[in-house]
């Protein structure tokens, strides 16, 4: 069987953060770009890159020519066909981010040619409203969708919450609060679990995303009572965050949505 060649190049590489990194990844061919705002890409490794310093050691010795490759959320535009945007962040024990965070500019490596996942909007009424969830790096599919669809001419009301643990975790920061100034139908919602670590007083909220919710916070902030009704909303991130707001909104009358049985909230569960 042929090796598996790299077929895209790294044009931009950040870290945001200790452990947090924005990769941009051009793809050789321009063609197989097709993708729906929410869905992924599969990058990929062989095991002879090198890992960053400060990861733990494989923990199976890693076949040299053997393509390592996970999935990973699209934070770009769909309609900017630029680059390819991802927010990883380091599993220092893994087998794939380590290599990923060792990567520099101009380096190669591997892109899946299809893109899949139905996490996205495409089901949602376009009358609905759309609320956000996220905490850590299940931000990125969020951050595509609103890069795609909220613009000077939206008419439907979209917020994000985002968690994390501390206010420089809080990846996109700048760019959510710039597209909150300039939109009047988007609300974005940061919070932090851990105020007293700040190195500068926090002015914002604390504690997790649920509490956000059972505030209600974008009741408020929208001016109207979020029901089943008038709104979809969407989880991605932490399993213990997905399942105690899955169990919340149960009991407010939203339903999972899924393929042959359409409903109110629609979960990501890629951890």
């Amino acid at each position: 069987m042929a090796a598996i060649e790299p077929n895209a190049v790294v044009s931009h590489r950040i870290e945001v953060a200790p452990g947090l990194m924005v990769l941009r990844v051009v793809p050789d061919d321009w063609k197989q770009i097709d993708f729906t705002p929410g869905q992924f890409a599969v990058l990929g490794l062989t095991g002879s890159a090198p890992r960053c310093p400060g990861s733990d050691p494989d923990q199976q010795p890693a076949a040299a020519n053997k393509m390592i490759s996970r999935a990973y959320s699209i934070a770009s535009s769909s309609v900017a066909r630029e680059y390819l945007e991802f927010y990883i962040t380091l599993v220092r024990s893994g087998a794939l981010t380590p290599r990923l965070f060792n990567l520099k500019i101009g380096d190669r490596l591997w892109l899946g040619p299809k893109f899949s996942g139905f996490f996205t909007l495409e089901s949602v009424p376009p009358q609905a409203n759309i609320i956000l969830v996220s905490t850590g790096t299940g931000l990125a599919p969020y951050i595509s969708m609103v890069r795609t669809e909220v613009t000077h001419e939206s008419r439907r009301r979209v917020a994000i919450i985002h968690g994390a643990s501390h206010s420089w975790d809080l990846g996109y920061h700048a760019e959510l609060i710039t597209l909150q100034r300039a939109s009047p139908m988007f609300t974005y919602i940061p919070i932090i679990g851990f105020p007293e670590q700040e190195l500068v007083p926090w002015s914002g909220e604390t504690g997790i995303v649920q509490d956000i919710w059972n505030r209600r916070m974008i009741d408020e902030t929208w001016g109207l009572r979020v029901t089943p009704e008038n709104t979809h909303i969407f989880l991605c991130g932490n399993p213990n965050m997905i399942r105690e707001m899955e169990a919340i909104v149960q009991q407010e009358g939203f339903a999972e949505h899924k393929p042959r049985s359409p409903g109110q909230y629609h979960v990501e569960r890629y951890w």
